[in-house]
Order: C-alpha cells, then structure tokens, then sequence
C-alpha cells in the first residue's frame, strides 16, 4: 500500500527486454538493505518486487500484464522514476490510499501554466474506465496522487503544484506523453457493488 506521496526518483540504469517480460535496474539514492528483498516499491506507480540489488541499484521483473496496463514498454535507460517505498504501520497518510495496481494509460493532451502551476489535459486510453472519473477524486498519476479538477467528455485535468514538480518527474510532461494511471480504489469498488 503507497500514499502517492514522491520525495524520491531514480534513474534506470538497466533494462534488458524479453518477448513478454522486462527486468530492469534503478539507481536510486533510497537506503536499500538485503532485508528490502521481496519488499515492494512503487515504480512510476506500479506495484513492483525488490528481486536484487547491488550497490545503489535495485532491480525488478516486469511481467507482461504490467507491460501491457502501462508505459512500461516504452521504458529507455537514464529514464527518470518516481519511487515510493511501501507504507509503514502508523505512517502519516498525506496522499490517498494507492495500490500499485495500474489500471490504465493516459495521454497528455495538453499542458497550460497558470503562474507556477500546470494545467495538464489528460486522455484516458480506455474510454470505458471514463465512468471512475469525478470532479475532486484522487487519482494516481506516475504514482503521485494527485486531485481530479475537472472531467470533460472525453478528458480531465488536473493541477500539479510547483512543490510536486520539483520532487517528482512530472515536470517532464509534454504533449502527447504516456502515463500510468491508477483510479481511486474507493470509486472502483463502490462501483462495483452499486451495480
């Protein structure tokens, strides 16, 4: 469980592709220990497993079903991702709660700045997962949980302050970028068994 609140990023280091899976290496300045093998990080908002780590590098299997709900595929060396360690028992939650679990891709539409603050338009890729979106719902994007600010038709905004681009790689954004998504886990299962 994560709270989409990014203090850190790491910088891939290695990336070795197979026809259904990928492993990669992000060099990160988190302390890491052998006890943190097994444990789970969230990459870019994906929920993935400590398989390794030498020096300041810390590995990860990425199975196809991750490269096929998110940007994963499109990952290339020196990218920079947002990291989140796993919550910790009596941890302050200042985000929302987050699984790891993406749900989608999004594509950036556009991108306005208003003072010091970004105005981003967002395409979800599948139009069908449209319905989870609400006006000030918490939503996970590259596993920063941001606010929902408005839902149109066939896009949404949302507004990163300056503080959240200093720590994380949002900053980055342009046009026509993939990111993850992960809908709030609340709209999802109320959902569900409201219909």
């Amino acid at each position: 469980m994560f709270n989409g609140i990014i203090y850190n990023t790491g910088k891939i280091k290695y990336l070795k592709k197979g026809i259904n899976s990928t492993y990669i290496g992000i060099k990160t300045n988190i302390n890491f220990t052998k006890k943190d093998i097994g444990s789970s990080v969230c990459c870019d908002g994906v929920c993935l497993t400590v398989t390794k780590m030498f020096k300041n590098i810390i590995y990860f299997y990425i199975s196809n079903e991750t490269l096929k709900r998110s940007n994963f595929r499109l990952l290339k060396i020196n990218q920079i991702i947002n990291l989140e360690k796993s919550l910790l028992y009596g941890q302050d939650i200042s985000g929302h709660f987050s699984q790891g679990h993406v749900d989608t891709t999004a594509k950036i539409i556009k991108v306005n700045f208003i003072d010091k603050t970004w105005l981003i338009k967002l395409k979800i890729k599948d139009n069908k997962l449209n319905k989870f979106l609400a006006e000030k719902a918490s939503i996970s994007i590259n596993g920063v949980s941001l606010t929902i600010s408005k839902v149109y038709q066939s896009f949404f905004e949302i507004s990163v302050i300056p503080h959240t681009l200093k720590l994380t790689n949002l900053k980055y954004l342009k046009r026509n970028s993939l990111v993850n998504v992960e809908l709030d886990i609340l709209s999802k299962y109320i959902y569900k068994y409201s219909n």
